[in-house]
């Protein structure tokens, strides 16, 4: 493992993340898979889970998700991430010295699924994990980008009555899934 990502790892589960790391790509829909059917995704309003648009699934895993898991859905509306249990998308980077997911977010699907859901499943390429917040900055223009979310894990806040509550603003659990080789481009 190196450094930037043990630095991740270690930060992004001291604020409340869970981190899984896998070799490729089919261990990393296995682990989906599993998290899916551990909580219950079903085809109901409430059980589902909605996947956003990414470039580590193709129409044949779509199939292959589809037949294992029934209720999870990769036609996100508002209505459909309102209503699901589980949103999936996946990150653009990451941020070793704080544990902080970036994604470039201008298309609406990845704003939804990672924000209405209460469980976020965030995927993202190891190799895709950088120093700092300047690393990523330095990676935009800001010309062609004109949205950006920053994840630091689940959704928190301390603002009534200065109690820490998890999950009003956002996802009450966010699972990291990092992936060592994978075909997306870097």
């Amino acid at each position: 493992m190196t450094a930037a990502v043990d630095s991740f790892k270690k930060r992004a589960v001291a604020v409340g993340a869970e981190v899984e790391h896998v070799e490729n790509e089919s261990q990393a829909l296995e682990f989906i898979v599993g998290v899916l059917l551990h909580a219950g995704i079903a085809d109901l309003p409430g059980s589902y889970a909605v996947w956003a648009e990414c470039p580590m699934i193709d129409s044949a895993h779509r199939g292959q998700l589809n037949s294992r898991t029934p209720g999870i859905r990769f036609d996100v509306t508002r209505e459909n991430a309102a209503q699901a249990k589980v949103g999936i998308s996946q990150m653009d980077w990451a941020l070793a010295d704080t544990g902080t997911l970036v994604q470039i977010a201008e298309e609406i699907d990845k704003r939804l699924v990672s924000t209405l859901p209460p469980i976020h499943i965030a995927i993202l390429p190891t190799p895709r994990i950088l120093p700092g917040l300047s690393s990523a900055l330095a990676r935009l223009d800001p010309t062609k980008i004109h949205y950006i979310s920053l994840i630091t894990g689940p959704s928190r806040t301390a603002d009534i009555e200065r109690v820490l509550t998890i999950g009003v603003h956002g996802p009450s659990r966010l699972i990291i899934v990092l992936v060592d080789n994978t075909a997306v481009a870097l």
